[in-house]
Formats: C-alpha cells, structure tokens, sequence
C-alpha cells in the first residue's frame, strides 16, 4: 500500500498539480519587528533635529579677542573724537608715527587688542589728511619744496604726540615718547 501512494504522488507531480513552494525576501523588516529589534526612528529624528538647532557657544574673553573681537569698554567712549582714537592707538603701539610724517602701521608691537577694520580706516583717513593738508601748504608758501613743509610740520607735530605714544626716531628705531 505504501508502494502505491508514492507513484501518484509522482504522478501527480508531474503532472503540475503540486508546485514548488514560493520563497520570498524581505529587505525590510516591518514597523512591529523594526520596534520588536530596538530600532526608533521617529526618536532618532527628533534626535538629529535636535542637534541641527544653533545654540550659543561660551567663549573666553581671550578667545573672543584671538578672533579680532574687542570687548566692550568699561565707561562708554561716547565722547571721543577720532584724534582720542588715535592718540589710544599710539600708546598702544598699534600704530606708529613714522618719521616721514605719515601714521604707520604697527600693529605686530600692539601691546593690548588688535588693530581693528575701523581703526586702520581711521588711520587711512589722517594719512589722506596730512597728505592734503601739505599740499595745500605748498600753496600756501609756493616755492618751498614739500620735503622741507614735511619736515617742518613734523617737528611741531611730534611735541604734541601724546605721552608714551609709538614714534619712529630719526634712526628708523621705534620707541615710546618720553614726557
């Protein structure tokens, strides 16, 4: 009887009736089984955009510094003029008066801060002036050579250069004006 069974059983596989079994793959697992394998995704997301939000950041005092920032002063400064500016500058050693007259750029001495993009506007701005201000003195007294106006306006110049400032000696040293 046993026998029997197996032949039409072949037959009958033969035949198409019985067909292999269809096996199919999953590449993604199902939300139950995805939780069920500790996966959270909607956490996970909230996640990510939470750490996408700026926040400040604390910085030092010096590390604001270190990035050109200059911290606030003390006393407000609302009633200084451009020479107060200059004259801070100097005895700073950020800037130099140079022998020839003009403000120099000194910054590589500068004792306290750094030169700021105003502060170097600033200086551009005086060196125009002065530049100005000599030709018009070669108007002024026609027939003397600029050098000589230079020169003689920087004698008189360099009395008033504020105490402790940043000048530039015949020599080209760089020193502190003695009071």
């Amino acid at each position: 009887m046993k026998t029997r069974g197996l032949p039409l059983l072949a037959a009958l596989a033969a035949s198409g009736c019985i067909s292999a079994p269809e096996i199919v793959m999953v590449d993604r697992a199902t939300a139950l089984e995805e939780q069920a394998s500790g996966s959270y995704r909607d956490v996970e997301q909230r996640l990510a955009r939470a750490a996408m939000n700026p926040t400040p950041v604390p910085l030092t005092p010096n590390q604001l510094e270190e990035l050109g920032m200059q911290p606030p002063p003390l006393v407000e400064n609302l009633g200084r003029t451009p020479a107060d500016r200059i004259d801070e500058l100097l005895r700073r050693h950020c800037v130099g008066e140079g022998k020839d007259g003009l403000l120099a750029d000194t910054r590589r001495r500068c004792q306290t801060g750094r030169l700021m993009p105003d502060d170097v506007a600033l200086v551009e701005r005086v060196n125009r002036a002065r530049l100005q201000l000599w030709k018009w003195m070669g108007t002024v007294r026609p027939g003397v050579p600029e050098e000589t106006l230079r020169q003689d306006w920087q004698k008189v110049h360099a009395e008033g250069v504020v105490c402790g400032g940043w000048v530039e000696a015949a020599d080209g040293t760089w020193g502190e004006k003695k009071c």
